[in-house]
């Protein structure tokens, strides 16, 4: 049920924006791929600059890939705010990022890449977490809510997607762990940085 604060500022004309962050786990040697898709959208966003159209596309990709993946979820968590002021708006996100970032072992570089001398079999990560921070205009209740459950989570992704599609993305962030094929997320390393995660 709306706030009185919520109702009076839509009467007086003010854009709502909603600030989320969604985390998933996930599980098994079948994720790894999933890697793959990060990189290459994290690469897309570099050379592009941050245009946001470009990392819509790849947020799409994301959430088609992660629900497809459903399986092997193992743990989520949410949190977010409502804001009536663009710029507080933007200082959350700014806040979700920094805390984001902080958290992950590694962080990808676009001249990463396997050296030579390297052997060529990697060993497989069977952990895969992905952080998914987006702002948007308006209302949407899908992720407005508690998404520690498989049908909610589920709803909650494919509300991002469509969120592209809707042209109402106002910033779209992702981070991932780990950083890319080879590394290794522990269930130790998991539990630590992502203490909130709750098993699904």
């Amino acid at each position: 049920m709306s706030s009185l604060g919520d109702r009076l500022n839509r009467m007086t004309g003010k854009t709502r924006f909603v600030v989320c962050r969604i985390v998933v786990s996930l599980r098994g040697t079948e994720v790894a791929p999933l890697l793959g898709t990060l990189n290459q959208a994290a690469r897309i966003a570099i050379e592009q600059e941050g245009d946001l159209n470009i990392l819509g596309e790849q947020l799409e990709t994301i959430v088609s890939q992660l629900i497809d993946l459903q399986p092997y979820w193992q743990s989520a968590c949410n949190e977010g705010d409502v804001f009536w002021d663009e710029g507080e708006a933007g200082d959350y996100v700014n806040e979700l990022f920094a805390d984001s970032a902080q958290r992950y072992q590694g962080n990808f570089g676009p001249g990463d890449s396997q050296s030579v001398d390297e052997p060529l079999t990697v060993p497989v990560t069977e952990n895969v977490l992905v952080s998914l921070t987006i702002a948007t205009e308006g209302e949407v209740p899908a992720i407005e809510t508690d998404l520690a459950d498989l049908d909610a989570l589920t709803d909650g992704l494919k509300a991002l997607a469509t969120l592209h599609y809707q042209e109402r993305l106002r910033a779209v962030q992702v981070h991932f762990a780990p950083a890319q094929l080879g590394d290794r997320l522990t269930d130790e390393q998991l539990l630590s940085n992502y203490p909130e995660l709750i098993p699904l």
